[in-house]
């Protein structure tokens, strides 16, 4: 076999590493997964898979004939990471409204253990206005508390201190908090893929592939308009919406946009507004 046979040959067998490389890659961020990605900054095999990766890119030596399967299959991934950003996005938004309105109802249910403790003439009233916002147990225990003639007795004591445990968990909203966590983890993990993927991918040519459709006998006119469509189609300065997606996925935009999350977090009073699709 002739050296450049064996050049061949190693090529043929890193191209195949590569795209098994992307595979895993893409696995570790389906959130349909049953392994996922916990931990960026601890995770040296996620980081190690897409290094691998954008070396190939870079390190690639005739980029002109750079492989299409691999272009296309690391074209993907950005594509799907991207995609897989704006779903956290949406979920951390209605994470905020639900700690919005668990903060909202946890002031109201305030004001309803007042109102049920010091007898008010319309704690009745104020306690059915409050069906349509709480569960039928909180209700009762309400009720509980202000039909009780003896605030000593064990069942008025129970009452009040279970009204303000969800007092207490609405305001505190840990769940909220985990979520936020680890939701934070991937989208770190998927601003990385973007920074060291979709980067390194602009720098190579998009390769030509006539489509399997094409035969011998097409015109020359046709497979010309067939690979034009699929350069357009597969390049980034061609898809302005894509790479401009990639890039509002930065690392340290998502840290930014992250901490911003935080804050509102920690505010014991409802946020003024939502300015997080303006970053």
């Amino acid at each position: 076999m002739s050296k450049s046979g064996i050049v061949n040959v190693r090529m043929v067998i890193t191209e195949e590493k590569i795209l098994s490389n992307i595979d895993k890659v893409k696995k570790l961020i389906n959130p349909n997964s049953k392994k996922q990605i916990v931990q960026l900054e601890e995770d040296t095999y996620f980081k190690d898979l897409v290094e691998s990766i954008k070396t190939y890119l870079i390190e690639y030596p005739k980029k002109k004939n750079f492989p299409s399967s691999v272009y296309k299959a690391a074209y993907d991934l950005v594509e799907f990471a991207t995609n897989q950003f704006e779903e956290n996005t949406k979920s951390i938004e209605e994470l905020i409204r639900q700690r919005e309105q668990n903060i909202a109802l946890a002031g109201q249910l305030k004001e309803l253990l007042e109102a049920v403790e010091n007898k008010e003439e319309d704690w009745k009233s104020q306690v059915k206005k409050a069906e349509r916002n709480f569960a039928e147990d909180i209700i009762e225990t309400l009720t509980i508390v202000g039909k009780a003639k003896d605030t000593e007795i064990p069942d008025y004591k129970d009452a009040v201190k279970l009204l303000n445990a969800r007092i207490n968990n609405l305001e505190s909203n840990l769940h909220i908090e985990i979520d936020m966590e680890r939701i934070e983890d991937k989208s770190k993990a998927l601003s990385y893929i973007g920074i060291e993927i979709a980067d390194a991918l602009k720098t190579i040519p998009t390769p030509i592939e006539v489509p399997q459709q094409i035969t011998q006998e097409e015109p020359k006119q046709i497979v010309e308009e067939q690979q034009q469509e699929y350069v357009q189609e597969m390049t980034f300065e061609s898809k302005p919406s894509l790479w401009e997606r990639i890039k509002n996925s930065k690392f340290v935009k998502t840290i930014r946009y992250i901490a911003k999350i935080r804050v509102v977090l920690d505010y014991s009073a409802l946020p003024e507004g939502r300015g997080e699709n303006n970053q």
